[in-house]
């Protein structure tokens, strides 16, 4: 038997059928046709971010919608956080519907001509990866007779300590060296445009407060230096984010409130170069992961070698995440539970797989359910970040999932 991880606080002390949203995962099924589908209670969302505003009162909020780009739910977020922050023209489309431009920041080392041309006509802010790209968005702003709002991405010579994702403190693509990224917003000042600060982003998915609380210490003080060297004061500096969400057994929930306690410290006693700015954190899966659940239905039953498999109709084409083949060195499992009797007795070692042709389309390797039969639900849980999105929804020409918001008004 190997261990799970715990189920999210609003679903730990459910009895018999799992609930999302006031309605049992049997009617969530029903309301989506078939399995498999994914749930996301939209009030688990608006409670997180109510969390935020209270840890972080001058701070201003932004969601990373690579986390969970989908259409309604960007709607239900877009009111509650003062920006979105994108990463391809394809998610500017789905932004600007429900946020206006000035509100929309642009990252991503490979932005097409065509997708700087959409942007700058639109009004979002570049986060420049490069020299090379601030020349282009300069070059198109020029062609179109439009002032481009640029903001520097920096790769930081930090990097958020244990991050499960590092991104800073080394050699990148993404952001430029922080030895020459004062003379890139010289250059981008000299240029014409509208600097609009500095994007620091060291590293994701941490789980250590302390850690955060340096980094982004660290980060103020970087951001101070580099406002020096380059004769200007950013109007924005997005701190990034890093917050993680406890997916494995062992892991514990991150202490916002700890973090946001010195970073008000931090920023009362700021460079006077930052007096005037305005400071941002960029979030994605501490905000949506926790709210999403996947249900998956058994579609066989089957012992292999002494081993008990339930077959399922849903797999890593929908939940790569969960399967450990996204963003994990070592697969381990996520919390996983029969829908029915999601506190049932787990007498019973399965592995839970998907219905693809790889090995690598397991969901649950070796964990104690209590006695599961066709036709039976799988939900697993932290599903509402990188899941549907992030998945090889096209692998083998299975159908994709439905995906269902809850609470959404």
């Amino acid at each position: 038997m190997k261990p799970m991880g715990a189920l999210p606080p609003e679903f730990a002390d459910q009895q018999g059928m799992l609930t999302i949203a006031g309605r049992s995962a049997e009617e969530w099924a029903a309301e989506a046709g078939d399995t498999p589908v994914f749930v996301y209670d939209g009030a688990i969302v608006a409670a997180r971010i109510a969390r935020f505003r209270a840890a972080f009162s001058d701070v201003d909020l932004h969601y990373a919608i690579k986390a969970n780009p989908l259409p309604a739910l960007l709607a239900a977020i877009a009111p509650l956080v003062d920006g979105l922050d994108i990463a391809s023209a394809g998610e500017l489309h789905r932004a600007i519907a429900v946020k206006p431009a000035v509100a929309i920041t642009f990252a991503g080392p490979g932005k097409r001509d065509d997708e700087l041309t959409v942007a700058i006509g639109a009004g979002v802010t570049l986060n420049v990866e490069s020299e090379g790209e601030a020349a282009r968005a300069i070059a198109i702003g020029e062609r179109l007779g439009i002032r481009p709002r640029l903001a520097v991405r920096v790769n930081p010579d930090i990097e958020l300590r244990g991050s499960g994702m590092r991104m800073g403190g080394r050699p990148s693509p993404f952001g430029v060296d922080a030895v020459r990224a004062a003379a890139l917003v010289r250059a981008i000042v000299e240029a014409g445009a509208d600097w609009r600060g500095f994007h620091l982003y060291a590293g994701s998915q941490a789980l250590d407060a302390q850690a955060i609380v340096e980094t982004q210490a660290a980060t103020i003080a970087l951001a101070a230096r580099l406002a020096e060297e380059a004769g200007a004061s950013p109007p924005l500096v997005n701190l990034g984010g890093g917050f993680g969400i406890p997916y494995f057994a062992g892991d514990r929930s991150l202490a916002v409130e700890e973090i946001g306690a010195a970073l008000r410290i931090a920023l009362a006693d700021r460079p006077p170069v930052l007096r005037d700015t305005r400071f941002a954190i960029e979030l994605g899966r501490w905000l949506v992961a926790e709210a999403g659940i996947y249900l998956t239905r058994i579609v066989d039953r089957k012992e292999s070698g002494g081993e008990v498999f339930l077959v399922v109709d849903g797999g890593l084409n929908h939940q790569l995440a969960a399967s450990g083949n996204f963003g994990t060195v070592v697969r381990r499992n996520y919390p996983l539970a029969l829908a029915r009797a999601i506190d049932g007795a787990a007498i019973e070692t399965v592995s839970v797989v998907g219905p693809l042709c790889t090995p690598l389309d397991r969901l649950g390797d070796r964990i104690s359910l209590p006695p599961a039969q066709v036709g039976d639900l799988i939900a697993i849980f932290l599903a509402g970040a990188y899941g549907a999105s992030a998945s090889p929804a096209d692998f083998l020409g299975h159908p994709p999932a439905a995906e269902l918001l809850a609470n959404s008004h």
